[in-house]
């Protein structure tokens, strides 16, 4: 049983830090890419970071600079470090196992809030 849980959101004042960690089970994760996404209220839910399992990683033009995305595949975790954020990084961010396009897969944890706002 695939299970994902991801922590680490909360309130934070607009230039302020989070570091999201999202705990796999039940998959070979080092086999995998694995993604965060998030969704904004109103919004679709998109891509905010991949990494691969040989440490490639992409991020969408929005958060380049500001967010990194690293793996731990020993311990199945994936982390997200967010720097400098702002309002419109305002939502709910979900970790996902992904396909080769970066595509869901279909296994998505419960999603940590994040509000950026002074």
């Amino acid at each position: 049983q695939v299970q994902l849980v991801e922590s680490g959101g909360g309130l934070v004042q607009p230039g302020g830090s989070l570091r999201l960690s999202c705990a796999a089970s039940g998959m070979f994760f080092s086999t995998y890419i694995m993604a965060w996404y998030r969704q904004a209220p109103g919004k679709q839910r998109e891509l905010v970071a991949a990494i691969t399992s040989g440490a490639i990683t992409n991020y969408a033009d929005s958060v380049k600079g500001r967010f990194t995305i690293s793996r731990d595949n020993a311990k199945k975790m994936v982390y997200l470090q967010m720097n400098n954020l702002k309002p419109e990084d305002t939502a709910v961010y979900y970790c996902t196992r992904v396909a080769s396009d970066y595509g869901p897969t279909g296994y998505w944890g419960q999603g940590t809030q994040v509000t950026v706002s002074s």
